[in-house]
Protein backbone atom coordinates (compact mmCIF):
# COMPACT_ATOMS: atom_id res chain seq x y z
CA UNK A 1 0.00 0.00 0.00
CA UNK A 2 2.62 2.36 0.77
CA UNK A 3 4.21 2.14 -2.48
CA UNK A 4 0.62 2.41 -4.31
CA UNK A 5 0.23 5.81 -2.37
CA UNK A 6 3.58 6.40 -3.17
CA UNK A 7 3.27 5.95 -7.07
CA UNK A 8 0.08 8.28 -6.82
CA UNK A 9 1.79 11.12 -4.94
CA UNK A 10 2.12 13.63 -7.62
CA UNK A 11 5.30 15.23 -7.56
CA UNK A 12 6.25 18.86 -6.83
CA UNK A 13 6.12 20.99 -9.91
CA UNK A 14 9.30 22.32 -10.73
CA UNK A 15 9.96 25.87 -10.93
CA UNK A 16 8.75 28.14 -13.92
CA UNK A 17 11.40 28.45 -16.54
CA UNK A 18 10.40 29.63 -20.04
CA UNK A 19 9.24 26.32 -21.30
CA UNK A 20 6.90 25.23 -18.33
CA UNK A 21 5.34 28.96 -18.95
CA UNK A 22 4.76 28.20 -22.51
CA UNK A 23 3.81 24.38 -21.41
CA UNK A 24 1.69 26.20 -19.09
CA UNK A 25 -0.09 28.48 -22.00
CA UNK A 26 -0.15 25.91 -24.17
CA UNK A 27 -2.43 23.49 -21.59
CA UNK A 28 -4.86 26.34 -19.90
CA UNK A 29 -5.37 28.38 -23.13
CA UNK A 30 -4.34 26.32 -26.41
CA UNK A 31 -5.23 22.83 -25.05
CA UNK A 32 -8.01 22.61 -27.82
CA UNK A 33 -9.41 23.95 -31.40
CA UNK A 34 -12.61 25.55 -28.66
CA UNK A 35 -10.29 27.22 -26.68
CA UNK A 36 -7.98 28.68 -28.82
CA UNK A 37 -10.76 30.11 -30.56
CA UNK A 38 -12.09 31.42 -27.36
CA UNK A 39 -8.79 32.69 -26.60
CA UNK A 40 -8.27 34.73 -29.89
CA UNK A 41 -11.38 35.97 -29.28
CA UNK A 42 -10.96 37.45 -26.30
CA UNK A 43 -7.60 38.75 -26.71
CA UNK A 44 -9.20 40.65 -30.01
CA UNK A 45 -12.15 41.70 -28.07
CA UNK A 46 -9.40 43.10 -25.16
CA UNK A 47 -7.43 44.64 -27.76
CA UNK A 48 -10.35 46.42 -29.11
CA UNK A 49 -11.45 47.77 -25.70
CA UNK A 50 -7.42 48.94 -24.49
CA UNK A 51 -7.29 50.66 -28.11
CA UNK A 52 -10.55 52.56 -28.21
CA UNK A 53 -9.62 53.93 -24.34
CA UNK A 54 -6.63 54.87 -25.43
CA UNK A 55 -7.73 56.80 -28.47
CA UNK A 56 -10.38 58.03 -26.91
CA UNK A 57 -8.84 58.81 -23.21
CA UNK A 58 -4.81 59.61 -24.40
CA UNK A 59 -4.32 59.97 -27.90
CA UNK A 60 -7.18 62.20 -29.36
CA UNK A 61 -7.83 63.80 -25.70
CA UNK A 62 -7.67 67.48 -24.93
CA UNK A 63 -6.02 68.57 -21.77
CA UNK A 64 -6.11 72.23 -21.96
CA UNK A 65 -8.81 74.56 -23.20
CA UNK A 66 -11.03 77.05 -21.35
CA UNK A 67 -14.41 75.61 -21.81
CA UNK A 68 -15.88 72.25 -23.68
CA UNK A 69 -16.57 74.57 -26.79
CA UNK A 70 -13.19 74.78 -27.18
CA UNK A 71 -12.34 71.10 -26.50
CA UNK A 72 -14.62 70.10 -29.28
CA UNK A 73 -12.81 72.38 -31.55
CA UNK A 74 -9.80 71.08 -31.13
CA UNK A 75 -10.72 67.58 -31.34
CA UNK A 76 -14.30 66.16 -31.54
CA UNK A 77 -13.10 62.33 -31.03
CA UNK A 78 -11.50 62.80 -27.63
CA UNK A 79 -12.35 62.88 -24.32
CA UNK A 80 -12.06 66.55 -22.53
CA UNK A 81 -10.04 65.79 -19.27
CA UNK A 82 -9.60 69.94 -19.58
CA UNK A 83 -12.53 70.44 -17.62
CA UNK A 84 -11.36 67.93 -14.97
CA UNK A 85 -8.25 69.66 -14.07
CA UNK A 86 -9.81 72.81 -13.77
CA UNK A 87 -12.07 71.83 -11.32
CA UNK A 88 -9.56 69.56 -9.41
CA UNK A 89 -9.20 72.37 -6.79
CA UNK A 90 -12.92 71.54 -6.28
CA UNK A 91 -13.05 67.90 -6.62
CA UNK A 92 -10.39 67.82 -3.75
CA UNK A 93 -11.44 70.40 -1.40
CA UNK A 94 -15.34 71.54 -2.72
CA UNK A 95 -16.04 74.96 -1.86
CA UNK A 96 -13.49 75.52 0.90
CA UNK A 97 -11.62 78.65 0.70
CA UNK A 98 -8.60 78.63 -1.18
CA UNK A 99 -6.31 80.40 0.54
CA UNK A 100 -7.34 78.10 3.46
CA UNK A 101 -6.81 74.68 1.98
CA UNK A 102 -3.20 74.77 3.62
CA UNK A 103 -5.08 73.77 6.77
CA UNK A 104 -6.30 70.77 5.28
CA UNK A 105 -3.50 69.57 4.02
CA UNK A 106 -1.70 70.01 7.22
CA UNK A 107 -4.57 67.68 9.00
CA UNK A 108 -4.09 65.16 6.57
CA UNK A 109 -0.18 65.32 7.70
CA UNK A 110 -1.40 65.39 10.93
CA UNK A 111 -3.07 62.20 10.45
CA UNK A 112 -0.33 60.49 8.93
CA UNK A 113 2.24 61.71 11.28
CA UNK A 114 0.26 59.93 14.26
CA UNK A 115 -0.80 57.09 12.72
CA UNK A 116 3.24 56.29 11.13
CA UNK A 117 4.34 54.64 14.40
CA UNK A 118 1.34 52.00 14.15
CA UNK A 119 3.84 50.30 10.49
CA UNK A 120 6.88 50.49 12.55
CA UNK A 121 7.90 47.20 13.92
CA UNK A 122 10.15 48.17 16.80
CA UNK A 123 7.29 50.58 18.40
CA UNK A 124 5.46 49.32 21.58
CA UNK A 125 2.15 50.21 22.68
CA UNK A 126 0.52 50.40 19.46
CA UNK A 127 -2.84 49.78 20.94
CA UNK A 128 -2.96 53.26 22.83
CA UNK A 129 -1.72 54.84 20.00
CA UNK A 130 -4.50 53.56 18.08
CA UNK A 131 -7.01 54.63 20.74
CA UNK A 132 -5.86 58.01 20.78
CA UNK A 133 -5.65 58.93 17.25
CA UNK A 134 -9.52 57.87 17.36
CA UNK A 135 -10.33 59.46 20.38
CA UNK A 136 -8.09 62.85 20.14
CA UNK A 137 -7.19 63.05 16.57
CA UNK A 138 -10.86 64.29 15.58
CA UNK A 139 -10.82 67.19 17.78
CA UNK A 140 -7.13 68.78 16.62
CA UNK A 141 -8.64 68.37 12.89
CA UNK A 142 -11.51 69.31 13.77
CA UNK A 143 -10.64 72.46 14.85
CA UNK A 144 -7.90 73.17 11.70
CA UNK A 145 -10.66 72.05 9.53
CA UNK A 146 -13.73 74.55 11.05
CA UNK A 147 -11.32 77.27 13.24
CA UNK A 148 -13.19 80.00 14.78
CA UNK A 149 -13.70 80.51 18.33
CA UNK A 150 -12.82 77.49 21.18
CA UNK A 151 -14.59 77.06 23.79
CA UNK A 152 -12.48 75.98 26.99
CA UNK A 153 -13.93 72.16 26.58
CA UNK A 154 -11.97 72.19 22.68
CA UNK A 155 -9.01 73.92 23.91
CA UNK A 156 -8.71 71.45 26.58
CA UNK A 157 -8.89 68.63 23.54
CA UNK A 158 -6.88 70.18 21.33
CA UNK A 159 -4.15 70.98 23.85
CA UNK A 160 -4.52 66.95 25.17
CA UNK A 161 -4.58 65.98 21.46
CA UNK A 162 -1.46 68.01 20.74
CA UNK A 163 0.59 66.87 23.53
CA UNK A 164 -0.31 62.97 22.54
CA UNK A 165 0.87 63.96 18.94
CA UNK A 166 4.12 65.10 20.47
CA UNK A 167 4.64 62.49 22.52
CA UNK A 168 3.84 59.64 19.99
CA UNK A 169 6.16 61.06 17.31
CA UNK A 170 9.44 60.94 19.88
CA UNK A 171 8.13 57.89 21.22
CA UNK A 172 8.06 56.38 17.79
CA UNK A 173 11.34 58.06 16.81
CA UNK A 174 12.56 56.57 20.04
CA UNK A 175 11.69 53.01 19.40
CA UNK A 176 12.70 53.30 15.39
CA UNK A 177 16.69 54.31 16.39
CA UNK A 178 17.04 53.30 19.56
CA UNK A 179 14.73 49.98 20.22
CA UNK A 180 13.25 52.27 23.20
CA UNK A 181 10.32 54.13 24.65
CA UNK A 182 9.42 57.44 25.50
CA UNK A 183 8.68 56.33 29.30
CA UNK A 184 11.95 54.71 29.54
CA UNK A 185 13.68 58.09 28.32
CA UNK A 186 11.90 60.29 30.52
CA UNK A 187 12.74 58.12 33.23
CA UNK A 188 16.32 57.89 32.36
CA UNK A 189 16.97 61.85 32.06
CA UNK A 190 15.14 62.42 34.88
CA UNK A 191 17.19 59.85 37.08
CA UNK A 192 14.33 58.15 38.47
CA UNK A 193 14.48 55.17 36.43
CA UNK A 194 16.23 53.47 40.09
CA UNK A 195 13.04 54.84 42.14
CA UNK A 196 9.93 52.80 42.98
CA UNK A 197 6.85 52.63 40.79
CA UNK A 198 5.13 55.40 42.89
CA UNK A 199 8.18 57.92 42.45
CA UNK A 200 8.13 57.03 38.75
CA UNK A 201 4.60 56.86 38.38
CA UNK A 202 4.79 60.80 39.97
CA UNK A 203 7.51 62.07 37.56
CA UNK A 204 5.70 60.71 34.59
CA UNK A 205 2.42 62.71 35.70
CA UNK A 206 4.49 65.68 36.85
CA UNK A 207 6.17 66.26 33.46
CA UNK A 208 2.69 65.32 32.05
CA UNK A 209 0.91 67.87 33.90
CA UNK A 210 3.85 70.06 32.66
CA UNK A 211 3.59 69.49 29.09
CA UNK A 212 -0.12 70.07 28.78
CA UNK A 213 0.45 73.69 31.12
CA UNK A 214 2.45 74.53 28.13
CA UNK A 215 0.71 73.34 25.20
CA UNK A 216 -2.49 74.95 26.51
CA UNK A 217 -1.08 78.30 27.22
CA UNK A 218 0.62 77.88 23.59
CA UNK A 219 -2.60 77.53 21.75
CA UNK A 220 -4.47 79.74 23.38
CA UNK A 221 -3.45 82.58 21.08
CA UNK A 222 -4.67 80.19 18.06
CA UNK A 223 -7.42 81.95 16.35
CA UNK A 224 -8.39 80.23 12.52
CA UNK A 225 -10.83 82.23 10.28
CA UNK A 226 -14.17 80.01 10.50
CA UNK A 227 -15.57 78.36 7.91
CA UNK A 228 -18.69 77.12 7.59
CA UNK A 229 -19.41 72.80 7.20
CA UNK A 230 -21.55 74.31 4.05
CA UNK A 231 -17.91 75.01 2.26
CA UNK A 232 -16.62 71.64 2.70
CA UNK A 233 -16.97 69.29 0.32
CA UNK A 234 -15.36 67.17 -2.36
CA UNK A 235 -12.83 64.62 -1.89
CA UNK A 236 -12.27 66.18 1.60
CA UNK A 237 -15.67 65.56 3.30
CA UNK A 238 -16.01 62.00 1.87
CA UNK A 239 -12.98 61.22 3.57
CA UNK A 240 -14.38 62.69 6.63
CA UNK A 241 -17.47 60.98 6.70
CA UNK A 242 -16.10 57.66 5.79
CA UNK A 243 -13.31 58.25 8.10
CA UNK A 244 -14.81 58.63 11.10
CA UNK A 245 -17.65 56.08 9.95
CA UNK A 246 -15.19 53.65 9.82
CA UNK A 247 -13.16 55.18 13.09
CA UNK A 248 -16.81 54.20 15.19
CA UNK A 249 -18.09 51.20 13.08
CA UNK A 250 -15.63 48.49 14.62
CA UNK A 251 -15.80 49.87 18.25
CA UNK A 252 -19.37 50.42 17.86
CA UNK A 253 -19.88 46.93 16.13
CA UNK A 254 -18.16 45.05 19.05
CA UNK A 255 -20.63 46.61 21.86
CA UNK A 256 -23.58 45.86 20.15
CA UNK A 257 -21.78 42.03 19.28
CA UNK A 258 -21.12 41.55 22.57
CA UNK A 259 -24.46 43.23 23.38
CA UNK A 260 -26.25 40.36 21.28
CA UNK A 261 -24.64 37.58 22.90
CA UNK A 262 -24.55 39.20 26.50
CA UNK A 263 -26.97 36.33 28.75
CA UNK A 264 -28.59 39.38 30.24
CA UNK A 265 -31.78 40.05 28.53
CA UNK A 266 -32.73 43.74 28.65
CA UNK A 267 -29.00 43.67 26.89
CA UNK A 268 -29.71 41.34 24.72
CA UNK A 269 -33.17 42.80 23.22
CA UNK A 270 -32.01 46.23 23.24
CA UNK A 271 -28.59 45.32 20.97
CA UNK A 272 -31.16 43.07 18.61
CA UNK A 273 -33.16 45.88 18.72
CA UNK A 274 -31.00 48.05 17.58
CA UNK A 275 -29.28 45.80 14.92
CA UNK A 276 -32.05 44.98 13.31
CA UNK A 277 -33.85 48.23 12.70
CA UNK A 278 -30.81 49.53 11.21
CA UNK A 279 -29.89 46.83 9.37
CA UNK A 280 -33.40 46.58 8.16
CA UNK A 281 -33.56 49.91 6.33
CA UNK A 282 -31.19 50.93 3.05
CA UNK A 283 -28.76 53.68 4.31
CA UNK A 284 -30.60 57.05 2.08
CA UNK A 285 -33.41 56.04 4.32
CA UNK A 286 -31.79 56.48 7.20
CA UNK A 287 -29.88 59.50 6.38
CA UNK A 288 -33.11 60.91 5.54
CA UNK A 289 -34.52 59.92 8.59
CA UNK A 290 -31.72 61.72 10.36
CA UNK A 291 -32.00 64.82 8.75
CA UNK A 292 -35.64 65.62 8.34
CA UNK A 293 -37.07 63.91 11.11
CA UNK A 294 -34.45 63.81 13.90
CA UNK A 295 -34.64 67.74 14.66
CA UNK A 296 -38.87 67.35 15.49
CA UNK A 297 -37.72 65.34 18.48
CA UNK A 298 -35.31 67.42 19.45
CA UNK A 299 -36.40 70.14 21.95
CA UNK A 300 -37.00 74.00 21.28
CA UNK A 301 -33.51 75.77 20.53
CA UNK A 302 -31.18 72.38 20.47
CA UNK A 303 -29.93 72.47 16.61
CA UNK A 304 -27.77 70.33 14.97
CA UNK A 305 -25.87 71.05 11.53
CA UNK A 306 -26.94 68.76 8.78
CA UNK A 307 -23.17 66.97 8.45
CA UNK A 308 -22.97 66.13 12.40
CA UNK A 309 -26.66 64.59 11.74
CA UNK A 310 -25.30 62.63 8.83
CA UNK A 311 -22.09 61.05 10.67
CA UNK A 312 -24.14 60.07 13.45
CA UNK A 313 -26.32 58.57 10.94
CA UNK A 314 -23.46 56.76 8.74
CA UNK A 315 -21.63 55.88 12.15
CA UNK A 316 -25.21 53.73 13.82
CA UNK A 317 -25.68 52.65 10.32
CA UNK A 318 -22.33 51.00 9.48
CA UNK A 319 -21.55 50.04 13.59
CA UNK A 320 -24.86 47.58 13.39
CA UNK A 321 -23.61 46.26 10.17
CA UNK A 322 -19.90 45.54 11.68
CA UNK A 323 -21.61 44.16 14.57
CA UNK A 324 -22.77 41.16 12.79
CA UNK A 325 -19.17 40.79 10.94
CA UNK A 326 -18.08 40.60 14.33
CA UNK A 327 -20.54 38.40 16.03
CA UNK A 328 -19.91 35.65 13.20
CA UNK A 329 -16.18 36.17 13.79
CA UNK A 330 -17.23 35.40 17.75
CA UNK A 331 -18.87 31.97 16.68
CA UNK A 332 -16.47 31.27 14.61
CA UNK A 333 -13.95 30.54 17.82
CA UNK A 334 -14.20 27.32 19.07
CA UNK A 335 -16.19 26.93 22.43
CA UNK A 336 -13.07 24.98 24.18
CA UNK A 337 -11.33 28.62 24.16
CA UNK A 338 -13.50 30.57 26.02
CA UNK A 339 -14.01 27.28 28.47
CA UNK A 340 -10.07 27.57 29.18
CA UNK A 341 -9.48 30.91 29.99
CA UNK A 342 -12.26 30.16 32.27
CA UNK A 343 -9.90 27.44 33.57
CA UNK A 344 -7.13 29.29 34.09
CA UNK A 345 -8.93 32.16 36.21
CA UNK A 346 -9.79 35.14 33.59
CA UNK A 347 -13.20 37.14 34.09
CA UNK A 348 -15.82 37.88 30.89
CA UNK A 349 -13.60 40.97 30.12
CA UNK A 350 -10.21 39.00 30.27
CA UNK A 351 -11.49 36.18 28.38
CA UNK A 352 -12.52 38.87 25.54
CA UNK A 353 -10.14 40.84 25.14
CA UNK A 354 -7.20 38.83 25.62
CA UNK A 355 -8.75 35.31 24.03
CA UNK A 356 -11.48 35.21 22.14
CA UNK A 357 -11.35 38.91 20.44
CA UNK A 358 -7.97 38.98 18.86
CA UNK A 359 -8.78 35.56 17.60
CA UNK A 360 -12.30 36.69 15.93
CA UNK A 361 -10.88 39.96 14.51
CA UNK A 362 -8.04 37.69 12.62
CA UNK A 363 -10.58 35.63 11.44
CA UNK A 364 -12.74 38.42 10.28
CA UNK A 365 -10.45 40.75 8.48
CA UNK A 366 -11.51 40.49 5.26
CA UNK A 367 -15.20 41.12 6.04
CA UNK A 368 -14.23 43.87 8.23
CA UNK A 369 -11.88 45.57 5.49
CA UNK A 370 -15.03 45.04 2.72
CA UNK A 371 -17.32 46.57 5.37
CA UNK A 372 -14.53 49.56 5.64
CA UNK A 373 -14.32 49.89 1.96
CA UNK A 374 -18.73 49.84 1.67
CA UNK A 375 -18.14 52.75 3.89
CA UNK A 376 -15.90 54.68 1.85
CA UNK A 377 -18.42 53.95 -1.48
CA UNK A 378 -21.60 54.37 0.70
CA UNK A 379 -20.52 58.04 1.45
CA UNK A 380 -21.46 58.87 -1.93
CA UNK A 381 -24.84 58.88 -1.38
CA UNK A 382 -24.80 62.29 1.00
CA UNK A 383 -25.30 64.26 -2.26
CA UNK A 384 -28.85 63.08 -2.60
CA UNK A 385 -29.43 64.81 0.62
CA UNK A 386 -27.45 67.96 -0.61
CA UNK A 387 -23.97 67.51 0.92
CA UNK A 388 -21.45 68.05 -2.26
CA UNK A 389 -18.84 65.21 -1.61
CA UNK A 390 -16.93 64.08 -4.18
CA UNK A 391 -19.82 62.68 -6.57
CA UNK A 392 -21.75 66.22 -5.96
CA UNK A 393 -18.77 68.01 -7.09
CA UNK A 394 -18.41 65.73 -10.09
CA UNK A 395 -21.81 65.79 -11.19
CA UNK A 396 -21.66 69.74 -11.09
CA UNK A 397 -18.84 69.92 -13.47
CA UNK A 398 -21.66 69.60 -16.19
CA UNK A 399 -23.39 72.22 -14.78
CA UNK A 400 -20.83 74.80 -14.70
CA UNK A 401 -21.67 77.33 -17.71
CA UNK A 402 -18.22 76.49 -19.45
CA UNK A 403 -18.35 72.83 -19.18
CA UNK A 404 -22.10 71.55 -19.62
CA UNK A 405 -22.80 68.86 -20.31
CA UNK A 406 -19.32 67.32 -19.18
CA UNK A 407 -20.68 64.10 -18.15
CA UNK A 408 -18.35 61.16 -18.65
CA UNK A 409 -14.70 62.46 -18.34
CA UNK A 410 -15.69 63.84 -14.54
CA UNK A 411 -17.16 60.35 -13.58
CA UNK A 412 -14.56 58.39 -15.02
CA UNK A 413 -12.41 59.95 -12.96
CA UNK A 414 -14.28 59.67 -10.29
CA UNK A 415 -14.66 55.82 -10.61
CA UNK A 416 -10.54 55.92 -11.22
CA UNK A 417 -10.20 57.36 -7.98
CA UNK A 418 -12.69 55.12 -5.93
CA UNK A 419 -10.80 52.18 -7.81
CA UNK A 420 -7.98 53.26 -6.14
CA UNK A 421 -8.62 53.43 -3.15
CA UNK A 422 -10.52 50.77 -2.42
CA UNK A 423 -7.58 48.29 -4.31
CA UNK A 424 -5.00 50.13 -2.03
CA UNK A 425 -7.69 48.89 0.99
CA UNK A 426 -8.08 45.36 -0.33
CA UNK A 427 -4.31 44.99 -0.94
CA UNK A 428 -3.39 45.89 2.95
CA UNK A 429 -6.37 43.86 3.88
CA UNK A 430 -4.38 40.88 2.55
CA UNK A 431 -0.97 42.04 4.08
CA UNK A 432 -2.45 42.09 7.54
CA UNK A 433 -3.99 38.34 6.90
CA UNK A 434 -0.72 36.62 5.44
CA UNK A 435 1.06 39.09 8.59
CA UNK A 436 -1.14 37.52 11.00
CA UNK A 437 -1.51 34.01 9.48
CA UNK A 438 -0.33 30.70 12.00
CA UNK A 439 -1.64 28.11 9.11
CA UNK A 440 0.99 25.69 9.51
CA UNK A 441 2.43 25.41 5.67
CA UNK A 442 4.14 22.84 4.69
Amino acid sequence: MGIVNATKTPARSAPLSEGSVLGWLRINLFSSVANTILTVVALYIIFLLVRGIWVWGIQEAVWSAESRRECFKISKEGACWAGVINWLDSIFYGRYPREEIWRINVGGLLLVLWMAPLWIPRVKGKVIIGLTTVFLYPFLAGYFFSGGEKGIFMQVMVSAAIVCLVAITIHAALGFFANSSLLQFLLRITGADKSSEKNQRNVLLGLLAAAFIGVFVWQMSWQFESVTWTKWGGLFLTFVISGIGIAFALPGGIILALGRRSKLPVIKVLSTTFIELFRSVPLITVLFMATTMFPLFMPDGFAINKLVQVIIAVCLFNACYMAEVVRAGLQAIPKGQEEGAYTIGLGYWGTMGLIIMPQALKVMIPNIVGSFIGILKDTTLVSIIGLFDILGMLRAISEDVFWRGLHHEPLLFGAALFFILCFAMSKYSRHLEAKLSTDHKD
